[in-house]
């Protein structure tokens, strides 16, 4: 991998254009500038997909990466961190965070990297991140991610405003392509697209449930949502003869629905 300060100095004079100028359009000093030119010091990774953008090449092409090798390294950084993301949060957002140091600016590992983040204590953090990677990522799954991440963000931080404007961007769809794989595919192809589609479709179905108890109750009426309710018991209950496919998942349906099993009971009995 060539170094970044001699890349962006090639990029530079291939467009003419001087420290100063480069300077301005990123809000830095020339002295900044020269700075990452000389290999003294790295731009902030929040920069680099605009001084992509700038010199009109993609993050990879900025770095001379070799895609494919770097796909398989950049995976394996994010499956290290995955194991940690739930039991020890900073372990895995160190992991994330060396990772960048290696490929600054991948969309991949930032969007896992605000997986690591609390909304709450970090909100800049994670608003400035999210907007980074809607603006500049080239991977759809990844921009509607962050967009997805960047509303729960606004929501839990009071900016209720904020959050219809962001869940717009995001296309409605009405099919899956984990949907289309486990229909269309054979074989183990076929498989585990259907384990992972069967969890997710779970999930979404006990969350739908509960928020449209929650609206039934608010609306007065609560034999309604109460139906709501059991129905959602009965779905987490249904997926306790399940059984864990540990190359996908770290437990079942019934068992990482605990909490929400607590909260409806909760509410059943209110």
């Amino acid at each position: 991998m060539i170094r970044l300060g001699e890349k962006i100095k090639s990029l530079r004079k291939q467009k003419n254009i001087s420290q100063e100028v480069f300077a301005n359009y990123l809000g830095v000093s020339f002295q900044a500038v020269s700075k990452w030119e000389n290999g003294n010091t790295m731009p902030d990774v929040l920069m680099i997909p605009a001084i992509a953008s700038f010199f009109g090449v993609s993050t990879d092409e900025l770095f001379d990466f070799n895609f494919f090798e770097m796909e398989k390294q950049v995976k394996s950084i994010c499956d290290e961190a995955y194991k940690y993301r739930f039991a020890d949060t900073a372990r895995s957002e160190k992991i994330l965070r060396d990772g960048l140091q290696r490929f600054p600016g991948n969309d991949i590992i930032l969007n896992n990297l605000l997986y690591t983040l609390d909304y709450k204590m970090r909100a800049d953090e994670v608003i400035a991140l999210c907007k980074t990677l809607i603006e500049s990522t080239k991977d759809d799954s990844v921009k509607y991610d962050a967009c997805r991440i960047l509303a729960s963000c606004y929501k839990e931080n009071g900016q209720n405003d904020l959050v219809k404007p962001t869940l717009e961007i995001i296309p409605e769809i009405y099919f899956t392509k984990l949907e289309l794989m486990a229909s269309l595919l054979d074989g183990e192809d076929s498989y585990e697209a259907a384990q992972k589609q069967k969890n997710i479709s779970a999930e979404d179905l006990i969350d739908m449930l509960i928020v449209v108890g929650k609206r039934l109750r608010e609306n007065g009426e609560t034999e309604k949502a109460n139906s709501q309710f059991r129905i959602a018991l009965k779905v987490m209950d249904a997926f306790e003869e399940d059984f864990i496919e540990d190359r996908w998942f770290k437990a079942t349906v019934y068992e990482y629905t605990n909490e929400q099993r607590k909260e409806v009971e909760l509410l059943l009995a209110e």
